[in-house]
């Protein structure tokens, strides 16, 4: 194999970290509708399944995680970040997801160990 194709594979890979972020969401919150009292469930949920299938991975990553829940309601939201790090092992993916009532963003960092 190239050098490239080597460190795609055992590096970072945007996609499928991006499909675990969208199934971790979906299952916790699918078709529910807003609901303040399940938010602090519904972020912690999510952060644990995901940070569960990156480790199931396997790959050599020390994870970050954030999640936001935001009630759709027309107020404004705008997040933003930053990274102090090696390009080429090192990688973070953001997910935006929505249903009818929710805003859910996370985002997750990995750091090569």
């Amino acid at each position: 194999f190239n050098g490239g194709f080597f460190i795609q594979q055992a590096g970072f890979v945007v996609e499928d970290v991006s499909k675990i972020i969208k199934e971790s969401v979906e299952a916790t919150i699918g078709g529910n509708a807003y609901q303040h009292n399940r938010v602090n469930q519904w972020t912690t949920s999510i952060v644990e399944q995901c940070l569960s299938q990156l480790s199931k991975l396997g790959k050599p990553y020390k994870y970050i995680l954030t999640c936001v829940i935001m009630q759709k309601n027309g107020a404004g939201m705008q997040t933003a970040s930053t990274c102090f790090w090696d390009n080429s092992t090192d990688g973070s993916c953001a997910v935006r997801w929505e249903n009818k009532s929710v805003y859910c963003i996370v985002s997750v960092f990995g750091l090569a160990i």
